[in-house]
């Protein structure tokens, strides 16, 4: 197998529980939240940074700033001087990316991979989504679920604000628009099939791509 896999994915959708069964199936590498020690240790920022900024959008104004004194001649060492910790952060994880899909196939979870791997013809994006019912009876299951019934929140509206976290996230540092199906390769709704029938469909769709590359 070559291909690099890129999820994309609602929250309570089951993308990550996805990808690491394809990533199973195949036997290769799978890259969610243990992306985060990697970024940590090749670009020297602890991981308590890392996690802090995870998949989280920084200020336009402050990015726009730093990229207008680079665009007149400052050059890329003050740019990156005077850029936002996100922005770092983001650059750190993006070259990390890059780096992981130099050594082989595996499966990325979120996190701009599509955007980082766009030059290379070896890679499928994936976008998981699934009805409101079907996230809301997965998210109960979840460690934060309790947290979450504690602070009073109603579940959708906590769902609703891990997905604009991501879209903001995705469609302030990617071409594409998060969710948007001309965006990715494959778009599946889990809910419609299950986990396990999803994971099913995505293999096949998997080898046919190989067959054909």
């Amino acid at each position: 197998m070559k291909t690099i896999l890129t999820i994309g994915r609602q929250y309570g959708s089951g993308g990550r529980e996805i990808g690491q069964k394809v990533a199973d199936y195949y036997g290769i590498k799978f890259y969610d939240r243990d992306l985060l020690a990697r970024v940590a240790k090749e670009s020297g920022f602890c991981k308590e940074i890392i996690q802090r900024e995870d998949e989280r959008p920084t200020s336009s104004f402050l990015y726009n700033l730093v990229m207008d004194t680079y665009s007149f001649g400052h050059g890329a060492a003050a740019a990156f001087t005077d850029m936002p910790l996100s922005q770092k952060v983001f650059l750190a994880q993006f070259e990390t990316i890059k780096s992981l899909a130099d050594e082989g196939p595996c499966v990325f979870i979120g996190r701009c991979a599509d955007e980082a791997l766009v030059e290379r013809n070896n890679v499928l994006n994936i976008f998981i989504h699934a009805s409101d019912e079907f996230r809301i009876s997965r998210v109960k299951t979840y460690p934060e679920y309790k947290e979450i019934e504690q602070s009073g929140k109603r579940i959708m509206d906590y769902i609703s604000k891990i997905d604009r976290q991501r879209q903001s996230y995705y469609n302030y540092y990617a071409s594409g628009k998060w969710g948007r199906a001309d965006n990715y390769d494959l778009c599946i709704d889990s809910s419609l099939m299950g986990i396990d029938n999803t994971v099913h469909l995505l293999t096949q769709f998997i080898d046919e791509f190989e067959a054909m590359n």
